[in-house]
């Protein structure tokens, strides 16, 4: 009886997870008749005040988290987005409390092992991951963690997730200078090899940052979604976000659902023909 009971509860599931999947793919067609983001960046913010409001431990909040990242990926996949970036770690985070930055990293190297999990959507979307940051900042578990996810997904074919860890868009800025600088250097001193080069001011061009920033093979986000109701960027993507839509909804994170994204999507839509005029008169000033 108890096994039959089971296998009641298992086809209820298979078939109420067909309904809602048919569901979201006749809402994905209906916005596909607009024009679609190939690039939306989250800034995951919230987890903390989950917890708090739940009265539950800091873990909690974190772990939902995780399961609203999963979620949102899937459905922006479904969608069609090629290219998705989450804001997970700050290098400013690393200013908190000893023990709650150790909680954080034993979460962070638990989290992407998940990610390579065979029945994880990262096989299922063949999705290629990306750590943007200084990953020397991390613990040595996380940062080979790290290492590893990208190396296992390096020849993925399908979408790209790139996770910044130890990120600030200033710390992005200020590497993209220094290794324009560092290529420059080196092509002047290979040219005229008997002549002291002293600096490549003047020689470095805005092509030659972009190219060096970690973001430098993914297009600019179209869309940054921040959670929580919150209006700052928080020094993230600075560079690449001037002409992006800024959605703030006021659900925290780890509450952040289908209809949330479908809402972002549609206010990009009716935002969409300003924001591409001012990214062709951008164009025509370089």
């Amino acid at each position: 009886m108890k096994y039959k009971r089971q296998n009641n509860f298992k086809s209820s599931s298979n078939i109420f997870g067909r309904i809602w999947f048919s569901m979201r793919m006749f809402l994905f067609n209906v916005l596909s008749f607009g024009p679609l983001p190939a690039h939306i960046a989250f800034i995951m913010d919230g987890n903390r005040r989950y917890s708090k409001k739940h009265n539950s431990k800091e873990d909690t909040g974190h772990n939902a988290g995780f399961s609203s990242l999963i979620s949102t990926l899937q459905y922006c996949y479904e969608l069609g987005v090629k290219y998705v970036t989450v804001y997970a770690f700050s290098i400013d985070n690393f200013k908190r409390k000893p023990d709650e930055v150790r909680s954080l990293m034993n979460l962070l190297k638990e989290k992407i092992d998940e990610l390579l999990e065979e029945t994880s959507v990262i096989n299922k979307y063949d999705i290629r991951v990306n750590f943007w940051g200084e990953l020397n900042l991390l613990t040595e578990p996380v940062r080979l963690a790290a290492k590893k996810a990208m190396t296992v997904t390096g020849k993925n074919t399908g979408p790209v997730l790139s996770v910044c860890v130890a990120y600030t868009s200033t710390h992005e800025i200020l590497h993209a200078v220094q290794e324009s600088c560092a290529n420059v250097n080196k092509m002047l001193a290979e040219r005229y090899s008997n002549e002291c080069i002293n600096s490549a001011e003047g020689l470095v061009s805005v092509a030659d940052l972009e190219q060096h920033l970690y973001s430098g093979s993914c297009p600019e986000p179209d869309i940054v979604v921040r959670t929580s109701g919150e209006t700052r960027l928080s020094n993230f993507l600075l560079w690449q976000t001037p002409y992006c839509h800024l959605q703030n909804p006021g659900a925290l994170w780890p509450e952040f659902s289908l209809w949330h994204l479908v809402w972002s999507i549609l206010q990009y839509q009716r935002a969409y023909s300003s924001l591409q005029e001012r990214r062709m008169r951008s164009k025509k000033t370089y």
